[in-house]
């Protein structure tokens, strides 16, 4: 594997893969799931970033374009461009905000639906295919390990601490 094109530079001295950090591993395959899973959404011909903001309208409707954006971590012409892709074809409208008149809103529309409908499951199964490679065994430790990252994530600073604390164990 040729780490240097993920943007890692030469990792060849950290020797065979099994033998990474944990947290090294875990950079990996965040930065390799990203374009793995929008190769797999579009494959059931629909854009990555148009079927998680239909996903996001499905729970939540009536939202800006720039929520969307930085919910789904792209800049805010990027959203206003698939919203305008999906006001398009029919799968989401805009619509002034009832109690804000500057607001505009994006909320889904049926076409919306029917499309979530019919290509979320076979989206979902595609990735369910890639994600099932836990053994049963190892599932509670691996699902310890994300929960707690998670929550670290969750209570990191906003501005990055002049001195972070020290790693734990393997996870460099």
């Amino acid at each position: 594997m040729d780490t240097r094109k993920l943007g890692f530079g030469d990792l060849t001295g950290l020797g065979p893969i099994e033998q990474w950090p944990v947290g090294r591993l875990f950079a990996l395959a965040s930065r390799m799931s990203g374009p793995v899973v929008s190769r797999i959404i579009e494959r059931h011909g629909v854009s990555p970033v148009g079927f998680f903001t239909l996903r996001m309208l499905l729970a939540e409707d009536g939202l800006r374009a720039g929520e969307i954006a930085k919910r789904l971590l792209i800049t805010p012409a990027s959203a206003t461009s698939v919203v305008d892709t999906l006001e398009r074809n029919g799968h989401v409208e805009r619509r002034r905000s009832e109690t804000d008149r500057r607001a505009v809103l994006v909320y889904i529309t049926d076409e919306g639906r029917r499309l979530l409908s019919e290509k979320g499951m076979p989206i979902g199964r595609d990735l369910w295919h890639l994600y099932d490679v836990v053994d049963e065994g190892d599932a509670p430790a691996v699902r310890r390990f994300l929960v707690n990252l998670i929550e670290r994530f969750e209570e990191y600073p906003e501005a990055i601490p002049e001195d972070p604390p020290e790693p734990k164990g393997d996870g460099a």
